[in-house]
């Protein structure tokens, strides 16, 4: 019972739409209205209000690591198992693709699964955020620097984590993660993929 608990409390607090927030800080338009009209940092970047921006990622991002620094926390006090910590770090990120706030429509969560990887384990993080700036320096295109930080994410945590329960759950959102990019896969072998401060 503890157990579900805490993973419905990771997936509600995975819920809260940061790019909404932040666009009603800013006076902005509903991120679902243009762009992508994905509500996510990238998108609302594209209002040129890197403030919002700011704001979004952070959010999305400090919800993941809030939800797995909780895991580990309860996890030790309660004495539960690694099933919590895998639970909540997948039910967050759930929480972010499919949020009750948004009715089940939320973004693609490259936010929110960098803050679940930096809370399990900050090499594993800072690895996957790496690859991520490295390939958006080349190539100035977001999602191609997200799907390939998602291919490499559970081979970092194979090598830092071993196997068990948390590897399998890094393994779980990187496949959530490349499937909710399928769009941008589209476009990305069509040559349409939009760069990085570009509009559209």
């Amino acid at each position: 019972m503890i157990t579900l608990s805490l993973i419905l409390a990771a997936y509600l607090l995975g819920s809260i739409p940061f790019a909404m927030v932040a666009s009603r800080l800013f006076k902005l338009p509903d991120p679902r209205s243009y762009g992508s009209h994905n509500p996510g940092a990238t998108n609302v970047l594209r209002t040129g209000r890197k403030g919002a921006a700011v704001v979004t990622l952070v959010g999305d991002a400090g919800k993941g690591w809030v939800a797995i620094i909780s895991a580990h926390y309860f996890s030790r006090l309660w004495g539960l198992g690694d099933e919590v910590v895998a639970g909540m770090a997948l039910a967050v990120f759930l929480g972010h693709l499919y949020p009750i706030f948004l009715g089940f429509k939320g973004g693609k969560g490259v936010a929110t699964s960098a803050g679940v990887l930096l809370g399990l384990h900050p090499g594993l993080g800072a690895l996957t955020v790496l690859t991520w700036v490295i390939v958006a320096l080349i190539s100035r295109i977001s999602s191609l620097s997200a799907l390939l930080s998602a291919l490499l994410a559970p081979l970092y945590a194979y090598y830092i984590l071993g196997e068990g329960l948390v590897t399998g759950a890094v393994l779980m959102v990187s496949i959530l993660l490349i499937i909710r990019h399928r769009s941008n896969i589209a476009n990305l072998m069509a040559g349409k993929e939009t760069r990085i401060g570009k509009g559209g």
